[in-house]
């Protein structure tokens, strides 16, 4: 279970003494998502879709429900539960049910509540990040505009962030061409002399998240991305195929035009597993061209988990954490992505986004002339 992380996952030599296990509470947020899924699979129409969203909204939950219902306090106060719900689950804390094996598809995801503890007993680990670097805006399948995003990493204390919309290539996501990746830039240029102009310590970079064939091949000119800070490349297609994937990363992080592999696995909760591949291989790869390996922190994708995380730390990777918002208030899901590195142990000098503007900008150049 998510809640169950450190112990499931992390050998007892390798966890980290400040990082508090789960409340003594007959069911966790990560067991109540569980429920809930499983409770899905035998309902129908409005029921079901209920459910559904409901299990997605436990992975958000801020608090543990077991610590609300210890407080006599409604469980409707939680998103997705309305009174059907809560009469089941308070039913659930009353006689809790015997949990069956996770599905593959519903393994090693942490819940905000587990990651706010976490976090909580290494606050100057949030402390140090200074960016995200994975977002999107209206340009592509955003909802906010960049000055919106902007504006909320502002208000989070960042010093940047790297706005990362799709490419033509993923139109379904209203990728943008060429043409329309230049006039992006000029939009942020304008925003970013206002922001100087107003002696605000903030800049937006000029980025994209590039959409990556199987064989590892992007769909911009490589001139145009020579233009930006910052390229993100994520593969978007064939990603429920069975078969060894290694080659097709190794294609990927050998592209010349692109600095961070975004989401890596592709996997999506309770929908799509992902790709395998040999991990040591890629994150050796990835360090030997001194590229990042990201840390999506989507709650749908939390891509790399804590148990690829591990091999990462052990080939010396550096790690980009992300939120992948697509609108403002998601950028406060970089907690989970936060709490997974601290988890695994992650150094702190291998994590891109603890770098100042300068010295980020500096290494992605250094990875460029290679």
């Amino acid at each position: 279970m998510a809640d169950f992380y450190v112990k499931a996952i992390l050998p007892r030599s390798k966890r980290l003494r400040e990082v508090p296990e789960t409340p003594k509470l007959p069911l966790s947020n990560g067991q109540i998502a569980e429920l809930l899924s499983q409770e899905s699979e035998a309902a129908t129409g409005h029921l079901q879709r209920a459910l559904r969203k409901a299990t997605q909204a436990a992975f958000l939950w801020p608090v543990e429900a077991g610590e609300l219902l210890a407080k006599k306090e409604s469980l409707q106060q939680l998103a997705g539960i309305g009174p059907h719900l809560e009469r089941l689950i308070r039913r659930w804390f009353e006689a809790p049910p015997p949990l069956s094996e996770l599905s593959p598809l519903r393994q090693n995801f942490l819940t905000t509540a587990q990651a706010k503890r976490i976090l909580a007993k290494r606050p100057q680990w949030a402390d140090q990040y200074h960016g995200d670097l994975q977002m999107h805006s209206n340009w592509s399948d955003g909802s906010g505009k960049i000055k919106d995003m902007a504006d909320a990493a502002r208000k989070r204390g960042y010093e940047y962030i790297a706005m990362t919309d799709h490419s033509q290539g993923l139109k379904i996501a209203g990728g943008m061409d060429e043409q329309e990746l230049a006039e992006q830039a000029e939009e942020i240029e304008a925003l970013n002399a206002k922001l100087k102009a107003s002696q605000q310590h903030f800049r937006v970079l000029k980025s994209i998240e590039m959409n990556l064939s199987p064989e590892g091949q992007g769909d911009m000119d490589p001139k145009a991305l020579k233009k930006l800070d910052l390229v993100v490349g994520s593969f978007h297609s064939k990603l429920r195929v069975t078969g060894d994937q290694t080659e097709r990363y190794l294609s990927a992080l050998r592209n010349p035009s692109i600095q961070i592999l975004g989401h890596p696995r592709g996997r999506i909760y309770n929908r799509r597993l992902g790709l395998t591949a040999d991990w040591p291989r890629v994150f050796a790869e990835v360090s030997r061209l001194n590229k990042a390996i990201e840390v999506d922190s989507y709650p749908d994708r939390q891509d790399l988990d804590v148990e690829l995380l591990l091999v990462a730390k052990k080939e010396g990777c550096r790690i980009a954490i992300d939120t992948d918002a697509h609108a403002p208030d998601q950028l406060a899901w970089v907690e989970l992505g936060l709490a997974a590195t601290l988890l695994a142990g992650i150094p702190a000098e291998r994590v891109i986004n603890f770098l100042s503007a300068t010295e980020l900008l500096k290494w992605a150049k250094s990875v460029k002339s290679q």
